[in-house]
């Protein structure tokens, strides 16, 4: 198979995998975040096969969404179904292992040029309208409140930590959305991460408006 015939192909396993995905991590997640990775990558002079690679399967082994103990690489067992070559398996393996957020106090700053922009098209969908009702969608996944204001954000220091959080959802605006802005690695993406970033700001100034009854 050609590199085009490879994405799509992965492109359709994906959608069927992450289809009925009720986190905010379904296909349209994955689908928005290789369309944004792929414009994003047009500008940035990356290898655009494995920025779309590795954006359609960045999902797949994410510890949000695989059993623990039960993570078996399946992106890569994929990849191999496929046929690819090892040394583009291996590129794109070490893409999607750059690609989460694991804590305010962590640095993931990527190592290679695909990987900035993977990072960057993921962290996009986490802020703004779509970011915000991905939250939600993911506390009430984890059964978790909206809010207490007893319970305060946490600047998480270690990635165990922040894995182990149980905190009502507006917590993680704090904790993470409302801290990607400055983490932006392209141009592309900071631009577009200044007006998600506003939206958020004004969703929870209304959200405490409405809560403090004003």
């Amino acid at each position: 198979m050609d590199k085009r015939q490879l994405i799509e192909k992965t492109a359709l396993f994906i959608r069927k995998h992450s289809e009925q995905e009720s986190s905010g991590h379904d296909w349209w997640h994955i689908s928005r975040v290789w369309k944004l990775a792929e414009k994003i990558a047009m500008r940035e002079n990356a290898n655009l096969f494995f920025v779309e690679m590795a954006s359609l399967l960045h999902d797949l082994d994410d510890w949000k969404l695989v059993t623990p103990g039960n993570a078996n690489n399946k992106a890569e067992i994929w990849m191999k179904e496929l046929g690819m070559k090892q040394p583009d398996i291996f590129r794109i393996s070490n893409i999607i292992n750059e690609v989460s957020y694991k804590g305010a106090g962590i640095d993931t700053t990527p190592t290679t040029n695909e990987a900035r922009i993977v990072q960057d098209a993921d962290r996009l969908d986490a802020m703004g309208a779509i970011g915000i009702a991905r939250t939600f969608a993911y506390g009430g996944h984890k059964d978790r409140l909206i809010y207490d204001p007893e319970v305060k954000p946490e600047m998480h220091q270690s990635f165990e930590s922040y894995k182990k959080t149980t905190a009502p959802t507006i917590n993680h605006f704090y904790e993470k959305l409302l801290l990607l802005k400055n983490r932006m690695n392209t141009d592309t993406a900071k631009k577009i991460a200044d007006k998600r970033h506003r939206f958020m700001e004004l969703y929870l100034e209304q959200f405490y408006n409405e809560w403090n009854l004003n």
